[in-house]
This record gives C-alpha cells, sequence and structure tokens, in this order.
C-alpha cells in the first residue's frame, strides 16, 4: 500500500511563466495566431503546476499521474505577458487526488481547470507500460 502524503482541500501552489515564442498557437498548428498564447500551452502550465504541488511530497520512487482534464481557456494573452497559474487541491481518496486550477494574466482571468491525478508507483508504472506495448506486438506481422 502507498503511503500517500494527505493533501489538505485549498492546499495550492502558484507558478509564473512569460509569454514566449514556444508558446504560442503558432507552434501548434495555427498559423494565423503567433502572438497569441496556445491553449495547449495553457494546459501544460497547469499540469505543470498540479505536478509540482503533488510530487514534491511523495516517496522516493513515487509520480502523480493525470487520470482527466478539463479546461476552458477563456481569453487571449499575447507575447511577453506573464501568465499566473494557481493549482488548489479540492479533495483526496488515498492516492486519488482532485484539483482545480485558475489561470491569470496582467488582464485578469484568461481560464480555469480541473485536474484528477492519481500517484502511482514510477517503477510498476513503466514495467506495466512495457509489458503492454510488448504483448501488443505479439502476432503482428511485419
Amino acid at each position: 500500500m502507498i503511503n500517500v502524503p494527505i493533501f489538505e482541500p485549498g492546499e495550492f501552489l502558484t507558478i509564473q511563466k512569460i509569454v514566449t515564442e514556444d508558446d504560442t498557437a503558432i507552434h501548434y498548428g495555427s498559423g494565423a495566431l503567433d502572438t497569441l498564447l496556445a491553449t495547449p500551452s495553457l494546459v501544460a502550465l497547469m499540469i505543470e503546476a498540479a505536478t509540482r504541488l503533488i510530487d514534491s511530497r511523495l516517496p522516493e520512487g513515487y509520480v502523480s499521474v493525470g487520470k482527466s482534464l478539463s479546461v476552458t481557456h477563456e481569453k487571449p494573452t499575447v507575447l511577453g505577458e506573464t501568465v499566473t497559474i494557481k493549482v488548489s487541491v479540492v479533495s483526496q481518496e488515498s492516492n486519488y487526488i482532485q484539483l482545480e486550477t485558475e489561470a491569470f494574466d496582467e488582464e485578469g482571468v484568461i481560464g480555469h481547470g480541473k485536474l484528477d491525478r492519481f500517484v502511482v508507483n514510477k517503477t510498476r508504472l513503466m514495467e506495466k507500460a512495457t509489458e503492454d506495448a510488448l504483448s501488443s506486438q505479439i502476432g503482428v506481422n511485419v
């Protein structure tokens, strides 16, 4: 059994990032939007914040992995602006943790989301993924 630390509802972490060209929509297939924060970049920041909040307190050999994610990207943010992500614990049941996120730029709220994560043994997860990949190759004609 995993000895998962207790995460109290309301615990939070805040991270910030200045929007660079690599974060813009043009890098995600939207060629017409070369100066706006891409939704996938916003999502990645939300996941990063959630991972930092949880994984920093986990025992050696354990990580959190995403189960589900729901994000609303409400307003554009331009190149050079600072994005602030706040992730908060909503609830925890054993190794299952529910979180919510809020995203802001200098103008105000730009998005929000809900993330569900599980705490797992990293070695076991990687072994299982390798086993699954190998077993799917059995019987495949090349």
